[in-house]
């Protein structure tokens, strides 16, 4: 049976006053894996919503199969489900088609050839055949235990409630009962969030093995990287959102090329209508109806002035409709991208012992077990780990934030420590990020250290109030209050959540190089490819 297609067309969707999605259209053939790439804000998840048809868009159309899968931020089961059920759920499209099997197959035995309801019997029971071969449904329950097994959840009692579950032990089950029905549409918002790498890595065979359409947002480079046959930039372009061929890799290649295309473009486009207004302007004074005679037609060529005047005033003409009809059909300026330009992300340590922390036989009971560490003046050090191995623990160690219960750390005297957490949650989310910073930082240093000047939000988002801004707005403004004042020793906490991929390859440059000591718990494989420094990996207590 042939996977429908996923359509949209000139889709329109206004939040806030603000145009999130501005004419994005969509072609989701089968086969065919599509990643949304784009700033927070950029219209990815309201995207997603438009198309899953969570959220009606204000223009537009979408055309969906009806057998369409849509990963939820939150499960549409009640935190009193049980695992089994939210399984058997899952399930039930497979064994309805197996059921079906069995009662077609048996009417079809009962019904002689030449009856003429044979045909209709025997039609159905191909179309359900070829179905339940879409679905796989002789293997859903063998699959349904390689799923479970493959993201984690292979030891979750299936008598266990949702909300005895964890959130990433939930986000990880949701994901699980999609894979289970394997629909013939798949649409994913940031798939691979608490997933470790091998089970990033099991739904990346997952994905790929899928015969329908593949919609998903995510900033996992790798897993962009190792799946997507196309993407989508909802960043402004020259013509709105682009399509690119290819995986991620490819697409940074592209994406490049276009912005120097479109940049000297604008710059070429803006140059000629300068010669323009300057060519209308000269000649139109030439041809001011006040201006005396020149020597030289005093002196007998006067006869020609008629002549050179209006030869002239076409050039004038012309001039006027060229720059006119340049200005109407003028490409727009590039929107400045963001660029992490904060500098140094320390501050120099001053001449004295090498070691800034140093940590021995440390413990906290089920989060965290250290036998030894010590961070240097000027040390890169990247912590890494499953879920729940300890490397937000570790970092809260480092800061001072979490006291130990067994072991000793050393701390340098007056040592100035800074932490990005995962959550950035700010006091008064009333007041604007402008102020927000400036109140942190103090008017003295916002003004030697805009905040704009960072790089980190764009101008038209400084003066919206914070609990206005996007998850990861938020997070790049409690980025932009620490490197506005560095510490000795940065502490990074996934970073790379909730940044774009561009603002994440510009972050990772920087925590190369500069005075101070940085420690990084990642998760990101991006990331930790890339990485130059020193690596431990962090134990469960």
């Amino acid at each position: 049976m042939p996977q429908p297609a996923l359509l949209a067309h000139d889709l329109i969707r206004v939040l806030g006053g603000r145009p999130v999605l501005d004419g994005v259209s969509l072609t989701a053939s089968p086969g065919h894996r599509i990643g949304l790439i784009g700033e927070n804000g950029a219209g990815k998840s309201t995207l997603l919503r438009v198309l899953a048809g969570e959220d009606e868009p204000d223009g537009g159309s979408v055309t969906r199969p009806a057998d369409l899968g849509f990963l939820h931020q939150e499960m549409p089961f009640d935190t009193g489900t049980t695992v089994a059920a939210v399984l058997d759920e899952a399930l039930r499209e497979a064994r309805e088609d197996l059921a079906e099997l069995d009662r077609l197959g048996t009417e079809l035995a009962r019904v002689p050839e030449d009856d003429p309801g044979h045909r209709g019997v025997l039609d159905a029971y191909g179309e359900r055949l070829e179905r339940a071969q879409d679905r796989e449904s002789w293997d859903a329950d063998r699959r349904a235990a390689l799923v479970m097994d493959g993201l984690g959840l292979g030891a979750v009692d299936h008598a266990r409630t949702l909300g005895s579950l964890s959130g990433g032990q939930r986000s990880r089950l949701a994901l699980a009962a999609l894979l289970v029905r394997r629909p013939s549409a798949l649409l994913l918002d940031e798939p691979t969030n608490h997933l470790d790498d091998g089970a990033a890595a099991f739904l990346e065979e997952q994905i790929r093995s899928m015969p329908g359409a593949v919609v998903f947002a995510s900033h996992d480079r790798v897993f962009l990287d190792a799946i997507c046959t196309d993407l989508i930039d909802l960043d402004p372009a020259v013509d709105g959102a682009v399509r690119y061929g290819g995986n991620y890799s490819a697409y940074l290649s592209e994406k490049r090329a276009e912005r120097e295309r479109w940049e000297r473009r604008y710059a070429e486009e803006q140059e000629k209508m300068a010669e323009l207004r300057i060519s209308a302007g000269v000649t139109a004074h030439r041809v001011a109806p006040d201006r005396g005679r020149t020597d030289n037609e005093k002196m007998g060529y006067g006869h020609r002035a008629g002549r050179v005047q209006g030869a002239i005033s076409r050039r004038v003409r012309d001039a006027t409709r060229r720059l006119e009809e340049l200005e109407r059909l003028q490409v727009g300026e590039p929107p400045r991208p963001l660029r992490f330009a904060a500098g140094d992300l320390t501050a120099p340590v001053d001449e004295g012992p090498r070691s800034l922390i140093a940590l021995r036989g440390v413990r906290v009971p089920g989060r965290l077990a250290l036998d030894a560490l010590e961070v240097a003046a000027t040390d890169r050090l990247l912590v890494t780990g499953g879920n729940g191995t300890g490397k937000s623990t570790l970092l809260a160690v480092l800061s001072g934030r979490l006291a130990v219960t067994e072991g000793e750390v050393r701390r340098r005297r007056g040592l100035s420590v800074a932490m990005l957490t995962q959550d950035s949650v700010f006091e008064r989310p009333e007041r604007t990020a402008r102020d927000t910073y400036e109140t942190a930082v103090g008017a003295a240093r916002a003004e030697k250290v805009p905040l704009v000047s960072l790089g980190l939000l764009h101008e038209a988002d400084l003066d919206r109030p914070v609990g206005r801004l996007s998850v990861g707005q938020r997070r790049r403004l409690a980025l932009a209050l620490l490197v506005a004042r560095p510490p000795q020793l940065l502490l990074l906490d996934e970073p790379t959540n909730h940044l774009s991929p561009g603002l994440c390859d510009e972050l990772e440059d920087a925590l190369a190089t500069g005075p101070g000591a940085i420690v990084v718990a990642s998760h990101d494989r991006w990331l930790r490819r890339r990485w130059r420094g020193r690596e431990i990996r962090a134990a469960r207590g």
